[in-house]
């Protein structure tokens, strides 16, 4: 192993199928008889797919990247340019100060009356009374559903490559890992989440716990928004993946832009048993780290419901307190006010020193 501090390192084992793993693997999507008419052509399909996954097709459709970037004749994905433009236009339309005060709300939770579990969520729940408060207070509101992942087809956010890890220049903004159509990874969700976060004046997040933490569907978000925080927004720059180049560039200095600081946040976690501070803790450290401000003291709110109790009868233990509901709505008023706090200039002690440890 090189002792070079900057060296790429590499030694794990080889994911690479060979064919007759791949086409197997291709055609169990299509496990249902009622495509057995179509094998051959499935069969054909599949030996196209083999191809751009042997030749590493990851961006099938690109175009010379253009001036604004480093290198203008780099070939830029279209699916990312896409994405990028939608986010910039999201980011520009948020900064106009003519521009309608505007919540994100996200539904953390998987479950819904629409899949297995046939019957709806707490959290959504507490979402729609969030929802009509905030609509009451004039608030223009975006809501996200992440039980779509469940409940959805052709939903999906695949999970973070971490390519922070090897450098952080090497995470572009907005996220250009997904979508790789080499490897089949493709309707990525990322790609519409990006800009509604870029438009929000502020967000809230409302989940439940599991196993002492973020949901699932949560957690994946979570991790691919890891661009937003100190992401490069230009790929150009690092011809793609290039580690070698993302590292020198790191190293010549970077400075980890927030793409979404500024804006305002709240939290509503609840549980059953235990970890929901300890949830509510991370998610809000999370939001802060990124560089969002908190709205208060009663925009964070970790309650128990039905402590103990069994799941069977958990909505009811919901029906019979009404004080969550009212704290998810002060939340919701907590929030607001911050967004025209901070839409008007007024910001929190602190908020404009620069750290003196960016990462």
């Amino acid at each position: 192993m090189s002792t070079n501090p900057v060296s790429i390192r590499k030694g794990q084992p080889d994911p690479t199928l060979d064919h007759d793993a791949f086409v197997a693997r291709y055609q169990h999507q299509f496990f249902d008889p009622a495509f057995d008419p179509m094998r051959t052509q499935i069969l054909a399909l599949a030996e196209i797919a083999w191809g751009a996954y042997k030749e590493g097709r990851k961006a099938p459709r690109t175009h010379p990247a253009g001036p604004g970037y480093k290198d203008p004749g780099y070939e830029l994905s279209d699916e990312w340019r896409a994405t990028s433009e939608a986010v910039r236009a999201a980011q520009e339309r948020q900064q106009h100060p003519d521009t309608p005060s505007r919540l994100l709300l996200i539904c953390g939770s998987p479950r819904s009356e629409h899949t297995c579990p046939g019957e709806m969520s707490k959290t959504y729940r507490l979402l729609e009374a969030a929802h009509e408060e905030a609509l009451r207070l004039g608030l223009e509101c975006d809501v996200l559903e992440l039980n779509r992942l469940a409940s959805e087809y052709g939903r999906a956010i695949h999970p973070c490559k971490a390519c922070v890890s090897t450098a952080m220049p090497l995470c572009h903004w907005p996220c250009s890992c997904y979508p790789n159509h080499s490897l089949g990874q493709t309707q990525d969700w990322m790609g519409e989440i990006y800009p509604r976060w870029a438009a929000a004046h502020g967000v809230i997040i409302l989940a439940p716990v599991h196993w002492n933490q973020a949901t699932s569907v949560l957690k994946l978000m979570m991790d691919r928004l890891v661009c937003a925080d100190g992401g490069n927004p230009d790929p150009s720059s690092t011809q793609g993946k290039k580690p070698e180049l993302a590292k020198a560039i790191e190293l010549d200095g970077w400075d980890y832009p927030q793409h979404l600081a500024g804006r305002a946040f709240a939290v509503v976690v609840h549980g059953d048993t235990e970890g929901a501070q300890k949830s509510r803790h991370a998610l809000a450290d999370w939001l802060s780290e990124t560089g969002l401000i908190e709205a208060g003291s009663k925009s964070q709110v970790d309650r128990y419901i039905g402590y103990y109790e069994p799941y069977a009868t958990s909505h009811a233990a919901l029906d019979r307190d009404e004080a969550i509901f009212e704290e998810t709505r002060h939340a919701i008023r907590s929030l607001a006010e911050r967004v025209q706090q901070l839409r008007s200039g007024i910001t929190p002690p602190g908020t404009r020193l620069r750290t003196p440890r960016k990462k």
